[in-house]
């Protein structure tokens, strides 16, 4: 594999962020696909070990040596989902953060029309979100995902499909402004929202899991899910209007 992005020259464009945890087994294959999704482009590859106990952490120190505009940021211990990202957010050097989920099921094809969704979208457009199209999942998790994102819409009036994708293309500086909490991944779009930009969206095609088992679960995502929704929907209410400040000098100067 190979990067233009030379890690002691400047800054890459686009930073691409993994979360993952025990994904040991879909890693060389999703990155290696990342790669070429994004030749031509100058770009870093983040990957947020999230207390990983497989033979990740071993895995990534391998693929770095070979590969430089690989990086290996490793949670001593598992902390989710929503830090991983935030954790990749802030290690990141581009202008631009891709996020990906480690097992596999994102396609990194869809990577290169996300980016041009961005760029050629007005300056008040900051995220695209990929939208999936035939969801590789149990029945369980697509009936709850279906109610849930049901529910969030209705509530957010945030004209998501489906916030649960992993592929997400977003400025990083309006990604670090964001109010943090954990599940905060999954509310992107109304966030983002609720700072005055711009969403557009991508339809992209899931994918089976090639190796192992998710490591976030459903149960776990119920369990909190509902109390997240309405913290996020209490945070829409209390931004009532959008600064837009601007600095006003002498005349003259």
């Amino acid at each position: 594999m190979s990067s233009p992005f030379d890690p002691g020259r400047g800054a890459p464009e686009v930073s691409v962020v993994i979360p993952a945890k025990d994904e040991a087994g879909n890693l060389p294959d999703l990155i290696a696909e990342i790669a070429r999704a994004l030749e031509g482009r100058v770009f870093e590859v983040i990957v947020v070990d999230d207390g990983s106990t497989d033979e990740t952490p071993k895995l990534l120190g391998e693929m770095a040596s070979a590969d430089p505009w690989l990086r290996h940021i490793r949670h001593p211990h598992s902390c989710g989902q929503s830090a991983s990202i935030r954790t990749g957010v802030r290690f990141a050097r581009g202008a631009v953060v891709l996020t990906i989920d480690g097992d596999g099921q994102n396609d990194p094809k869809f990577m290169p029309a996300m980016l041009e969704a961005l760029d050629q979208g007005s300056p008040d457009v900051v995220m695209v979100a990929g939208e999936r199209q035939g969801r590789k999942a149990s029945f369980a998790k697509r009936y709850a995902s279906r109610g849930a994102n049901a529910l969030r819409r209705g509530l957010l009036n945030d004209g998501t499909r489906d916030t649960g994708c992993g592929l997400k293309a977003i400025r990083r500086e309006v990604f670090l402004e964001l109010p943090y909490f954990d599940g905060w991944h999954r509310y992107l779009p109304a966030l983002v929202k609720r700072e005055g930009g711009r969403v557009r969206y991508v339809d992209v095609v899931d994918r089976e899991r090639r190796y192992g088992a998710s490591h976030y679960g459903l149960w776990d995502r119920a369990a909190v899910g509902v109390l997240d929704l309405f913290g996020v929907w209490w945070l829409m209410r209390r931004r009532k209007r959008i600064q837009s400040p601007m600095e006003v000098f002498p005349d003259g100067k």
